[in-house]
């Protein structure tokens, strides 16, 4: 199996730079068969690295509401059944979408979304997106290992 872990959103906006973070953490793991990505958005051209995965993981941060503020959100994702390109910046779905187009392949994807408070300028990263990042990693380790019991 081939892992993608394709971490986004802006560094300088506090927060918003928790998917980046855990991309370049699990990239420090040195896994066989897992390539990480930290990207400042989704673009086109990621459609061919999703071709080439069997898994992907796209990591964001999401502003969390007070009723869920300390649990990540996983989901399994499905392409749109049109791609839509909305400009430079995609969503995952229309990633996978443009995948399928292009190179008739869908890896099975999750999107994991880490609760956030703060998107001012800055690099500090708020305990409650700290705990999602925890949360993020330990939930890569388990898609993974799962995966590989499996096969």
């Amino acid at each position: 199996m081939k892992y993608l872990i394709v971490g986004y959103g802006n560094t300088l906006r506090s927060d918003d730079g928790a998917g980046q973070l855990v991309a370049k953490r699990v990239a420090k793991w040195s896994l066989p068969n897992v390539r990480s990505l930290a990207v400042h958005q989704l673009t086109p051209e990621l459609a061919e690295e999703l071709a080439n995965a069997d898994t992907v993981i796209f990591v964001d941060a999401v502003i969390s509401s007070k009723q869920n503020l300390e649990e990540i959100k996983i989901e399994l994702l499905e392409c749109n059944r049109e791609y839509s390109n909305s400009g430079h910046t995609e969503d995952p779905r229309s990633l996978l979408s443009l995948s399928k187009i292009v190179y008739n392949k869908v890896p099975i994807a999750y999107w994991i979304l880490i609760p956030a408070i703060n998107f001012e300028f800055g690099e500090e990263i708020s305990a409650i997106t700290q705990q999602g990042i925890t949360q993020t990693l330990l939930a890569i380790e388990q898609i993974i290992s799962n995966s590989v019991q499996q096969a």
